[in-house]
């Protein structure tokens, strides 16, 4: 495909490493007219590792509107490139509002590819990736954090999300009190030199973290396994109450725990607990 046309080119760059930039990327960099991107400072970092001067313009979640407003004279007779600070645009970035104008308005555009956290979290972690589904970033909240977990406690595909380091304790203690021994990875600095992940359930992960407050700094991809059989739903206690007074007729609740934990993989303390509202 010829790299020069009038329209837009949705260019992945890198996300940590600048080496990984592609032959073609460069290639449309250096001959386009105009550069969109999140923040021109940040952009300007690899742009003056490749030697590549442009004209850019800064397009974010609050000027996006603006912005195409003010450039859609120069979609349809200027070769323009869009970019994020990192990776593939528009994943939790901004840019969709863009794109759809040009669809809207039968200007061309094209997809440059590269560099992708999300696909590079999902090799790293070990976990199964034919089937997984993106949730872009944890919520801000604790409660939005929670309702989250306990919405994804049954997804059957293995999941990603992106966590700010302000985030990501408390979404391990989500994960680790709603799904318990649920293997999960936490990637850190990918592509970079301290690139580094962390494996193993909720607990486990929290506790390495946490050795080292180095370790908390920056932003993280947290992939996170696939329900399984091995991972039943208890939420219904009905379902199993039966079961759970007889064994409390022959064992003590400690051993009861660990049965069921044995076998199910569930959290200790969750199991506990509906132990305790059946005794009610």
């Amino acid at each position: 495909m010829d790299s020069i046309f009038n329209g837009l080119s949705i260019v992945a760059t890198p996300i940590g490493n600048l080496d990984d930039i592609t032959y073609r990327a460069v290639k449309v960099l250096e001959e386009c007219d105009i550069i969109i991107c999140e923040n021109p400072k940040h952009s300007l970092k690899l742009l003056n590792k490749l030697d590549i001067k442009k004209k850019l313009i800064a397009l974010h979640d609050y000027n996006e509107h603006k912005i195409i407003d003010k450039i859609k004279v120069l979609l349809k007779s200027k070769n323009c490139v869009l970019i994020s600070d990192a990776g593939s645009p528009l994943i939790s970035d901004p840019g969709y509002n863009l794109v759809q104008y040009c669809i809207a308005n039968s200007i061309k555009v094209t997809s440059v590819p590269g560099p992708s956290s999300i696909l590079s979290g999902l090799q790293l972690s070990g976990l199964p990736i034919s089937e997984f589904a993106f949730f872009g970033f944890v919520p801000k909240s604790k409660k939005k954090i929670e309702d989250l977990v306990k919405n994804i406690s049954q997804e059957k595909r293995t999941c990603v999300f992106f966590v700010s380091s302000h985030k990501l304790i408390i979404f391990l203690d989500c994960l680790e009190n709603v799904m318990g021994d649920r293997s999960i990875s936490i990637c850190k600095e990918l592509t970079k030199v301290n690139e580094f992940v962390f494996r193993g359930n909720p607990g486990n992960v929290k506790n390495k973290i946490l050795e080292d407050k180095e370790n908390i700094k920056g932003e993280f991809v947290a992939v996170i396994d696939r329900q399984t059989s091995k991972n039943q739903d208890f939420d219904n206690i009905d379902l199993y109450s039966k079961e759970l007074k007889k064994m409390a007729s022959k064992f003590s609740l400690t051993d009861i725990v660990e049965i069921v934990h044995k076998f199910t993989k569930i959290n200790k303390n969750k199991i506990y607990k509906w132990l305790l509202k059946l005794r009610k």
